[in-house]
């Protein structure tokens, strides 16, 4: 598929360019196709904003959340802070159902976070923990690793109920 649209792109980048001999054509579409392959294998990582679809690591029912606000920062959010979130899909008998709006804390974010050590933390994917209105986990358990940056932003909570801190 990559080969394929790299190989069209070539073709349309020597038809506007013209001129070109079958050398610098032949390499340039190499050099484009090297460049398509490299995009495709990384994933962009940018902050969690509004529409970012986020992944439920608790007991609370949910497993899908939609972003609808980050609370704190312009851009958007990041480890610890705490979002405005819509429920897109929910297990059945759970506490919360589809639909719902709660707030929630971003507990695991694709984008890397600086430590004062110099080391830096990113995960996989981006996930959060429900919480209710006094800021106290809505879940009984929390799945997966979460990191100790949540200790900063006052969520001992979450922490204490976590299976491992990173």
């Amino acid at each position: 598929m990559a080969a394929a649209y790299c190989s069209k792109l070539a073709r349309a980048g020597r038809s506007i360019i013209g001129g070109l001999n079958n050398n610098v054509a032949e390499t340039s579409s190499g050099l484009l196709n090297q460049e398509m392959q490299s995009h495709m294998q990384q994933q962009v990582r940018t902050f969690i904003q509004m529409r970012t679809t986020l992944k439920v690591v608790d007991n609370s029912g949910a497993k899908k959340v939609m972003c609808i606000q980050a609370l704190k920062g312009r851009k958007g959010a990041r480890l610890g802070d705490v979002i405005v979130a819509s429920v897109k899909a929910a297990h059945t008998g759970g506490k919360v159902k589809k639909g719902d709006v709660h707030y929630a804390v971003v507990v695991r974010a694709a984008m890397q976070k600086g430590r004062c050590d110099g080391s830096e933390v990113k995960f996989d994917d981006n996930a959060v923990v429900l919480i209710n209105k006094q800021g106290e986990p809505i879940g009984t358990r929390v799945f997966g690793p979460v990191p100790h940056e949540l200790r900063k932003k006052k969520h001992l909570k979450i922490l204490s109920l976590a299976e491992h801190i990173v």
